[in-house]
C-alpha cells in the first residue's frame, strides 16, 4: 500500500494549526503556525535507479513568549515522514 499525507498526520498524531506543543529538551512552548503537505526525497529505487519521494508533513512553529506578537520572534520548521521519530522524540502536544 502506498503511503499518503493523511497516513503521516494520523499515525504521527501531528498537532493541528493553532495547537501548542512543548519542546521535550528545553521545556519551551511553541504554537503550530503552518501545516503543509510536501514530498521528501529518499534514496533512489535500487532496481530502476529512479528517484523516489515520500509523503511528508511540514510544520512551522512560533515560540510563545510573553509580550511578543504571534509570528514575530523565533520560528522553526520541520518535515515529518512515517519513517522518522523526530516529532515523538522532540515534542509533546499540550493544547
Amino acid at each position: 500500500m502506498m503511503e499518503t499525507h493523511e497516513d503521516v498526520i494520523a499515525q504521527k498524531r501531528l498537532p493541528r494549526v493553532g495547537q501548542t506543543v512543548r519542546s521535550k529538551k528545553y521545556g519551551t512552548l511553541w504554537r503550530v503556525m503552518e501545516k503543509r503537505e510536501v514530498w521528501q526525497p529518499t534514496s533512489d529505487d535500487p532496481e530502476t535507479g529512479k528517484p523516489r519521494m515520500l509523503p511528508a508533513i511540514y510544520l512551522s512553529y512560533w515560540r510563545i513568549k510573553e509580550g511578543v506578537l504571534p509570528g514575530a520572534g523565533k520560528m522553526l520548521g520541520y518535515v515529518y515522514t512515517l519513517h522518522d521519530t523526530t516529532f515523538e522524540t522532540n515534542w509533546e502536544v499540550v493544547g
